[in-house]
């Protein structure tokens, strides 16, 4: 509300109240500076005075449908086995996401009648993107719409390891110099 991203903690008739989370790197340069990189509290309380609804956006996490999506990325050589990876990354996806199991039986109706969404669209899936240097592995899931940073710590923490155990790597940027320009050394005495 009003450009800050929070929780409401007070509302009144003039003014809301809201406490301060951060913002995703792709935001961080914009007012106010924010040094926190994920959807935690940054330890600011922010008053918006509530003419910002008329004027502005107000995105709202919770109000009808306390779930939001989320993406991991992570990058894989293309000579790696790609399908084991994927495998890997949609198993600590379902072991860390919100399941539809989970999900009450009329709130899932409420939400396919409401949104036009499918319970299929909520189950982890993994995307694939090529780039220039490495295969791009997305998994996109539904997760509750706080402790987010914890769930991508604990995917992150098990991608990794089984990845280990797999023989698989994260692809890094790799850059080959395919030609020198000619140098002219001189050494003067």
């Amino acid at each position: 509300m009003g450009g800050v991203r929070g929780d409401v903690i007070s509302l009144g008739f003039i003014q809301t109240t809201i406490m301060e989370m951060g913002e995703p790197r792709s935001v961080q340069g914009e007012d106010p500076g924010m040094w926190v990189e994920a959807r935690q509290y940054t330890g600011r309380i922010v008053t918006v005075t509530n003419d910002k609804i008329f004027e502005n956006p107000v995105y709202n996490y919770s109000r009808d449908f306390p779930y939001i999506w989320e993406e991991l990325r992570i990058g894989v050589p293309y000579e790696a086995d790609r399908n084991r990876a994927e495998q890997i990354i949609l198993e600590s996806a379902r072991r860390h996401s919100k399941r539809t199991a989970e999900m009450s039986e009329d709130g899932l109706k409420e939400m396919e009648r409401r949104y036009a969404l499918r319970r299929s669209d909520l189950e982890p899936r993994v995307f694939w993107r090529l780039t220039d240097n490495w295969l791009e592995l997305s998994v996109r899931f539904i997760t509750e719409d706080h402790g987010i940073r914890y769930v991508k710590d604990a995917m992150s923490r098990d991608i990794l390891k089984a990845f280990e155990q797999a023989k698989l790597s994260i692809a890094s940027g790799m850059y080959a110099i395919v030609q020198f320009p000619q140098v002219d050394v001189r050494i003067r005495s």
